[in-house]
C-alpha cells in the first residue's frame, strides 16, 4: 500500500509543489534561531521603518525591512512561523486524536452514545468558528495555551464527523462481520479493522485543517486575543503593521505572504494525499 500511495502522490505535480512549500516554510521556522539574521525582539530606533534592501546600512542588512521599532521583519517572520505553525500542528494533533476516538466510539456503539456525541457535534457546528473562539479567548484570556484550548474546542468535530461516517460504512462490511463471527471482540474490531481503515482519512483532514488553524491564529492575534506582543507570530506581525500600511506596507504584507504560501501549500498537499489515499482508487482495505 505504501508504495502505491507514493506513486500516486508523486504523479500529482501540484501536491509536490504544496509539499515543497510546506517543507521550506516548516524548516525555516524550525531553524529560525540559527538562520534568523537578527534578534526578533530587539530593535534599533535609528533603523525604524527601513524598506527591504539588499544593501547593508550601518553594518546591518535588512532583506525584509524593519518595523516601527527597528526590528528586523525577516527575523520576526521566521520566528513567528515557529509559533504559528507549531500552534497549528498542536491544535490539529489534539483535535484529530479526540475526533478519531469519539468518531469510532460513536459509530461502533450506536444508540444513546451516538446520539449524545452527535448532538454535541451539532451544537458546536451551530456556532461560527471565529465567534466561538473570540468568546472563549475573552473568557480564558490571551496566551498560547489558552489559544490552543479555544481552537481545539471546536476543531475536533470535523474529524469526528468524517471518521464516524467512514466507520459506519465499515461496521457492516463483510470482513468485519467475518471477524466478529470468528470471535473477535469489540477492541480488536475497533483497532484492527476500523481504526486502521479510517487513519488515511484522518491524515487528510489533519493536513487540510492545519492551514485553517493557522489562519484562525492569525485572525485572533490580529485582534489582540491570541499571541501577545512582543512574542512574534504571523498574526502579531500583521497587526504591528496595520498603522503603517501606506508608509511601510512590507511590515504586514510579508507575513501575510508567508501565511498565503503556507495555507496554499497545506491545501495542495492535503488534496494530493486525499487522491493518493482514496480507497476507491486503491481498492484496498486494511484487514481484508
Amino acid at each position: 500500500m505504501g508504495s502505491r500511495v507514493w506513486r500516486a502522490f508523486r504523479r500529482n505535480r501540484l501536491a509536490l509543489v504544496g509539499g515543497g512549500l510546506v517543507l521550506v516554510l516548516g524548516l525555516s521556522a524550525l531553524l529560525a534561531p540559527w538562520i534568523a539574521p537578527h534578534d526578533p525582539l530587539r530593535g534599533r530606533l535609528p533603523d525604524r521603518l527601513r524598506g527591504p534592501s539588499t544593501t547593508a546600512v550601518s553594518g546591518k542588512l535588512y532583506l525584509f525591512g524593519t518595523d516601527n521599532l527597528g526590528r528586523d521583519i525577516l527575523s520576526r517572520v521566521l520566528h513567528g512561523g515557529r509559533v504559528s505553525i507549531s500552534l497549528g500542528l498542536l491544535v490539529v494533533g489534539v483535535s484529530i486524536v479526540v475526533g478519531v476516538v469519539l468518531g469510532l466510539v460513536s459509530a461502533y456503539a450506536g444508540g444513546w452514545v451516538d446520539t449524545v456525541v452527535q448532538r454535541v457535534v451539532d451544537v458546536l457546528l451551530a456556532f461560527p468558528y471565529l465567534v466561538l473562539a473570540i468568546a472563549l479567548m475573552g473568557l480564558f484570556g490571551p496566551g498560547f495555551l489558552n489559544l490552543v484550548v479555544a481552537l481545539a474546542f471546536k476543531e475536533w468535530v470535523m474529524a469526528c464527523r468524517i471518521v464516524r461516517s467512514e466507520a459506519l460504512a465499515l461496521k457492516t462490511a463483510a470482513f468485519v462481520e467475518a471477524s466478529r463471527a470468528a470471535g473477535a471482540g469489540p477492541a480488536r474490531i475497533l483497532v484492527r479493522h476500523l481504526l486502521l481503515n479510517v487513519i488515511p482519512g484522518a491524515i487528510v483532514v489533519a493536513t487540510l485543517r492545519v492551514g485553517w488553524v493557522v489562519l484562525m491564529e492569525a485572525s485572533l492575534s490580529f485582534l489582540g486575543l491570541g499571541i501577545q506582543p512582543p512574542q512574534p507570530s504571523w498574526g502579531v506581525i500583521i497587526a504591528d503593521g496595520r498603522d503603517y500600511l501606506f508608509r511601510a506596507p512590507w511590515i504586514s504584507t510579508l507575513p501575510g505572504i508567508a501565511i498565503l504560501l503556507f495555507v496554499l501549500g497545506v491545501n495542495l498537499l492535503g488534496e494530493g494525499l486525499r487522491d493518493a489515499l482514496d480507497p476507491r482508487l486503491a481498492g484496498e482495505r486494511v484487514g481484508e
